[in-house]
């Protein structure tokens, strides 16, 4: 049987987990395609290791992932619009693209900079197979997608699903 101190170590998986940074080093499964299936369809919430995060398609057909609590005041993107490129806040209308940027501050005065100055979190992702995968760790540690045969493979020649599987 584990210690209390080593299952902690092996199970917990926030950011700043030892096991929570291991794995954020790697392509995590995060959501299925057909869960975000066209360009400006409504986010989608999306729980992995212990972050809220919204994925959304853009207008584009990319895939975001984003901190599900806006930048400005911290509603939920959730509720957001999605809509020419990018995800907009319900709240005051802050606007931020796939890659974290912020793409329109409405209540900022006419020639703001200030939009420029901020970043919020966003993702990597990858879609391959019928699934999106996330990569959470480090910009510049950040590995290729492996080139597994099943991600290659045509869609009629896969089948993917996703349960929940309560373990540890």
């Amino acid at each position: 049987m584990l210690s209390k101190e080593l299952n902690k170590l092996l199970t917990e998986t926030g950011p700043d987990a030892p096991m929570g940074q291991f794995i954020r080093r790697y392509w995590v499964p995060a959501l299925l395609s057909e869960e975000i299936p066209e360009p400006d369809c409504p986010p989608v919430q999306v729980r992995i290791l212990g972050e809220e995060l919204v994925a959304f398609r853009d207008s584009q057909g990319r895939v975001g992932l984003l901190d599900e609590h806006c930048s400005h005041r911290g509603t939920s993107l959730f509720y957001g619009r999605n809509e020419e490129c990018g995800l907009r806040c319900i709240y005051h209308g802050w606007k931020y693209d796939i890659d974290g940027r912020v793409l329109d501050t409405p209540a900022e005065p006419a020639g703001s900079t200030f939009k420029y100055r901020l970043r919020h979190p966003a993702y990597p992702t990858h879609e391959a197979a019928g699934m999106v995968f996330a990569y959470l760790g480090p910009r510049e540690h950040m590995p290729l997608f492996p080139n597994y045969q099943w991600a290659i493979m045509p869609q009629d020649h896969t089948y993917v699903t996703r349960s929940l599987l309560e373990c540890n």
